[in-house]
C-alpha cells in the first residue's frame, strides 16, 4: 500500500516542490540529520536504507550498466537521490499529519513494526550494517513510519464512497480492422502517406466492410486479412481512443457494424461485441473511486503542507552516494513491510 501511495502523484509530496512549503537550507543539525520536517528528524541512516534497496532493486531488473544511463544530462543516480528525498519526506509529512489526527498504530501493529524490523536487520550482512548505519530500533521506527503513512491516509478517506454509474464507468468490447496510412520515423514523427497511397488503402477499407456486410468472410477473418495491427478485440472506457473512434464505439448496438473512420494513423472498422463488459467496467468504477479519493486527500494534504517549513542539510546531502559495492546487495526492506502489512490498510 504505501510503495502504490507514493506512485500517487500527492504533489505536494516532494521535499524542493511543493510552492507553498518554505524551504531552509540551514546549519545547526545532527552529525546525520539530513533534514528536517516540523518536528521529524530524517537521518542518514534512513536514506541509506531506501537508498541501497532501491538501487539495488534496479540492479536486479536492469543490472549494473543502468547507472550508466542519463537524462538531459541528470545521470538515473542523481534522479535516484532526489526520487528517494522527495519520498522520505512524504513519509514524514504524512507522520505529522497522522499527529494532528491523533492517528496511532495500536499495539498489534507496533508488535509487526518490530516483526518487520527484526526480519529485515538478521537479514543484513556486516558489511551492510556498516555500510548503511542502522539499527534494529531505527529500523522499527522507520516501519512504524511507514505504516502511519498508510494507516492515516486510509482513515482520512475511509467516508469517500462515490456512487459510480454504469454508463460513468462503462467499458465497451470491440473487435477492429486497422489500415495503416502513417508510420512513425526514427525520431517518433508520424510521416503520412501520400494522398494516392491513402485513397487507395481507403477503398480498400471500404470493399473489407462490403465484404463482412455480404457474408463473405467473418470479421475475425477479414481482421487476420487487412488489418495493419496484431491485436483485434479491445475493451475501452470513455475517452480512451481516439475522439473520432470513441464518440461512434460509445453508441454502437452490439454485433453493429461501424462505417470506414479516419483517423490521423489511418482507418477503421469497428465491430461492436458488447456495449457493457460487465468485468471491465467494475474494476473501472473501483478505479474511479480510487481516483476519487486520491484527489480529496491530495486537497487535504496540500492543505496541511501549506507553509510548512522544511530545513535541508545540503552539505550532507550533497555526499550522498550509491555505494557501488558487490557485497551490498539488500532489496529486501519494502517486501518485509508488504509481509507483515500487505492490504492491512486497505478498504
Amino acid at each position: 500500500m504505501a510503495l502504490a501511495l507514493a506512485g500517487a502523484s500527492l504533489t505536494g509530496c516532494g521535499f524542493l516542490q511543493d510552492e507553498n512549503t518554505k524551504v531552509v537550507l540551514t546549519s545547526g543539525f545532527g552529525e546525520q540529520d539530513v533534514f528536517l520536517i516540523g518536528d521529524r528528524t530524517c537521518t542518514l541512516p534512513e536514506i541509506m536504507v531506501y537508498l541501497v534497496n532501491v538501487q539495488n532493486q534496479y540492479e536486479e531488473v536492469y543490472g549494473e550498466e543502468i547507472w550508466d544511463a542519463s537524462l538531459d544530462g541528470v545521470t538515473l543516480e542523481e534522479n535516484v537521490k532526489e526520487t528517494v528525498l522527495a519520498r522520505i519526506a512524504q513519509v514524514k509529512t504524512m507522520a505529522l499529519m497522522a499527529a494532528a489526527h491523533e492517528i496511532v498504530l495500536d499495539d498489534e501493529e507496533l508488535a509487526l513494526t518490530a516483526k518487520a524490523a527484526k526480519e529485515y536487520y538478521g537479514s543484513l550482512s556486516d558489511q551492510e550494517v556498516s555500510t548503511l548505519g542502522v539499527t534494529e530500533d531505527l529500523l522499527t521506527q522507520m516501519y512504524a513510519e511507514y505504516a502511519l503513512e498508510d494507516k492515516v491516509y486510509a482513515m482520512l478517506i475511509a467516508d469517500i464512497n462515490p456512487e459510480i454509474s454504469d454508463d460513468e464507468a462503462r467499458f465497451v468490447k470491440l473487435q477492429y480492422i486497422f489500415f495503416a496510412t502513417s508510420l512513425r520515423d526514427g525520431a517518433g514523427n508520424l510521416i503520412s502517406y501520400s494522398d494516392k497511397s491513402k485513397q487507395e488503402i481507403y477503398q480498400t477499407a471500404v470493399q473489407t466492410r462490403s465484404k463482412v456486410l455480404d457474408g463473405e468472410g467473418t470479421f475475425e477473418e477479414l481482421a487476420a486479412a487487412y488489418s495493419d495491427d496484431e491485436a483485434t478485440t479491445i475493451s475501452v472506457g470513455k475517452g480512451t481512443l481516439d475522439p473520432v473512434l470513441d464518440e461512434v464505439a460509445f453508441s454502437m448496438e452490439t454485433g453493429q457494424i461501424s462505417s470506414v473512420l479516419e483517423t490521423e494513423k489511418g482507418y477503421y472498422l469497428l465491430k461492436c461485441i458488447s456495449t457493457l463488459d460487465r468485468e471491465e467496467t467494475d474494476a473501472n468504477k473501483l478505479a474511479i473511486v480510487e481516483q476519487r479519493r486520491q484527489e480529496v486527500f491530495q486537497s487535504r494534504y496540500d492543505a496541511f503542507v501549506e507553509g510548512l517549513i522544511r530545513n535541508l542539510n545540503e552539505e550532507l546531502w550533497d555526499q550522498v552516494e550509491l555505494p557501488h559495492d558487490a557485497s551490498i546487495t539488500t532489496s529486501s526492506f519494502f517486501r518485509v513491510y508488504e509481509k507483515y502489512f500487505g492490504d492491512r490498510y486497505d478498504l
